[in-house]
């Protein structure tokens, strides 16, 4: 499970000639939720701070201000313990080209804290899980992008955690490997996971999302399951009600045009 509360981050942007740096805020104010057994959506145009706010859960970056718990774990004070717990896949993970699927993921697992026995055999079952037994042996090296995203979420489930984070893992698949991956996390979510991804695609939340949380300008728009967000905004027509929660966020928010157009943020 998780919890965040205020969550806020800034990164400096350099300046260029008599102009001085600047700090620009990527995240203001989060706060959301996400339960065991579901599968959460974070749902937000593109620069909304969806990656920056999963980044600070993964402790990869730290919040500026704000707190949050994973699994009754503080990102801060629990820092190594959180990342035992947790399985994260980050937007356009990288994968060693010169390494085997297998060896991406084993390399992973070992630093996980599997040892070699255990290792082997979790990149076997996933292998068969993910469909993944006719690359698995192959170099990295030219391998598609379901390939390649394939060998990604192995990395991140092959410790076995709890709670699960994928930021736009769905990026630059093709339908039938978008099919699959969604019919992955949901039987994630069957078993008890609690499963949190990011996505700026409406249609993609709505198919697989228990509950969503609608982030713009860096803060939560607004938090619900779709029949709530339907009768909050006054649409009943999904697409429309989530350009209205963004429109409905704090000034300064990007364009209510610019949300949902499937541009990678």
């Amino acid at each position: 499970m998780i919890n965040a509360e205020q969550l806020q981050k800034a990164f400096t942007k350099p300046g260029s000639g008599l102009f001085k740096h600047e700090q620009v805020k990527a995240v203001q104010d989060v706060s959301f939720s996400a339960a065991d057994g579901a599968v959460t959506g974070l749902l937000g145009p593109n620069g909304a701070g969806k990656s920056t706010t999963l980044r600070m859960l993964a402790t990869l970056i730290q919040a500026d201000s704000g707190s949050a718990t994973i699994d009754g774990l503080d990102i801060k004070d629990d820092l190594l313990k959180v990342r035992q717990q947790l399985g994260f896949m980050p937007h356009n993970a990288g994968i060693y080209p010169r390494l085997s699927a297998r060896e991406n993921i084993t390399y992973y697992a070992r630093l996980c804290g599997l040892d070699k026995a255990k290792a082997h055999s979790r990149v076997n079952e996933l292998a068969e899980q993910l469909e993944m037994t006719e690359f698995l042996e192959r170099r990295a090296t030219g391998f598609s992008q379901g390939q390649r995203t394939k060998v990604a979420l192995a990395r991140a489930l092959v410790h076995q955690p709890q709670t699960i984070m994928l930021d736009e893992p769905t990026n630059g698949l093709d339908v039938m490997a978008t099919r699959g991956l969604r019919a992955i996390i949901r039987e994630l979510a069957n078993q008890g996971h609690c499963i949190v991804f990011s996505s700026h695609i409406m249609q993609e939340v709505a198919a697989l999302c228990d509950r969503v949380a609608i982030i713009a300008n860096g803060t939560i728009a607004i938090e619900d399951d779709l029949d709530g967000i339907r009768r909050r905004t006054g649409f009943d027509d999904l697409e429309d009600a989530f350009v209205e929660a963004i429109g409905a966020a704090p000034v300064g928010a990007a364009p209510v045009g610019a949300a949902l157009t499937g541009v990678s943020e």
